[in-house]
């Protein structure tokens, strides 16, 4: 942290000639379980990890925004009263721009505030599904918060954040993400309620048990604003509306029987997969609370295998990953995040991970695929003010 911290600022006197108010930072996120639940209004389990975004920030003396990073070349500014004219068009910046807008969407007054300078550094891998824009919108979340006084609460702040990815970046995506950066604590996952957006922090004891969570990123990208995830997301709300309901979550278990009757088949699988995950997370949560994590293996590797054949999700790559940390030592691994690339997660004793890294390099070289970055992710505490 001290090196991306030391960079961004380095980076924002480089560009205003002056030293940052101060830096603000937030993490990003692995979902332990409960994919493609949380724009169901159904259930999720993340945590924030120790990978961070920073931002430098200070306030100027006029009304523009500007933004820069040390990951792109050039700078962002414009005044803050033409945002919404710049929606999904400015690439990597529509995030912080779009936390911003947002913002003023939410109450703050973009004719009453001060402009501000913006730049950002990160060691949340890009593309990886990790939730890197979520860690930028909620740094920024946070610094645009303090600077401007507006004093909002974090779940709000979670909305803005989802708001800003929603309609100005283009990404049709949960709240999931913005709140597990923002509520995290460590050693403990956020058990969010999608529909009610009411939070509990869940123990999760893993150093206690003797394990980590070890993220296999396959470094095949993937982009929430394209394609697939929308057509998945259409699916889901195809099924609810044939069905009757106003969101998946109002279906249970119970319902899928007639949910069959009356769905084609792709329909219902991506309606199934919702539903049983829903039950999945409730399933963990309770397993976490009354024995710990070593008994919540067989339900990542059951999430696993709903994302790859109901939802179609998976790639090669990701099965792949699965599939060789089970088989050198992990208790549980799944796909993490939207899919279509991005990471795997498994649960692993200690002692295994060496093995699993091993097995993944050779895996991976045999089948002629880009070898995967592999790491240990520790749950770790939520957007704060770092300085």
């Amino acid at each position: 942290m001290s090196d991306i911290r030391d960079d961004a600022t380095e980076l924002f006197t480089a560009i205003t000639g002056r030293t940052p108010d101060g830096l603000w930072s937030a993490p990003g996120r692995v979902n332990l379980i409960g994919e493609h639940t949380d724009y169901n209004q159904g259930f999720v389990l993340p945590f924030a990890i120790d990978r961070r975004t920073v931002v430098a920030a200070g306030l100027r003396e006029d009304a523009v925004i500007r933004v820069a990073s040390t990951f792109s070349t050039g700078v962002v500014e414009l005044p803050l009263a033409e945002l919404d004219g710049v929606r999904g068009q400015m690439d990597w910046a529509d995030y912080p721009l779009g936390v911003a807008w947002g913002l003023g969407r939410s109450g703050a007054d973009l004719a009453a505030v001060p402009g501000v300078d913006l730049v950002i550094d990160s060691t949340v891998p890009v593309g990886a599904g990790l939730s890197s824009s979520a860690a930028i919108e909620c740094a920024v979340a946070v610094a645009l918060d303090e600077l401007w006084r507006l004093g909002m609460s974090r779940p709000a702040l979670a909305r803005i954040g989802q708001l800003a990815e929603n309609e100005f970046v283009g990404a049709p995506t949960g709240i999931m993400d913005q709140s597990a950066s923002l509520l995290g604590r460590p050693d403990a996952a956020v058990f969010l309620d999608c529909r009610s957006l009411e939070v509990e922090l869940v123990d999760l004891g893993l150093a206690a048990a003797g394990l980590t969570v070890l993220v296999m990123d396959t470094r095949v990208a993937h982009a929430h604003s394209t394609g697939g995830y929308g057509e998945r997301r259409a699916s889901c709300e195809r099924g609810a509306a044939t069905l009757g309901v106003s969101s998946l979550r109002e279906i249970g278990i119970q319902d899928l029987d007639r949910a069959r009757e009356l769905l084609d088949d792709v329909t219902f699988r991506r309606v199934r997969h919702v539903v049983t995950e829903n039950q999945r997370v409730l399933d963990t949560v309770r397993a976490l609370r009354e024995n710990g994590p070593l008994a919540i293996g067989d339900l990542l590797d059951a999430s696993h295998r709903s994302l790859r054949d109901d939802f179609e999700v998976s790639v090669p790559e990701l099965d792949l990953a699965v599939e060789t940390a089970l088989e050198n030592g992990a208790i549980g691994a799944r796909m993490t995040g939207g899919g279509f690339g991005g990471s795997a997660i498994a649960l692993a004793p200690l002692d295994a991970v060496s093995r699993i890294q091993v097995a993944l390099d050779g895996a991976f070289a045999e089948h002629g695929f880009t070898n995967p970055e592999v790491f240990t992710v520790t749950p770790s505490t939520g957007a704060e003010r770092d300085s």
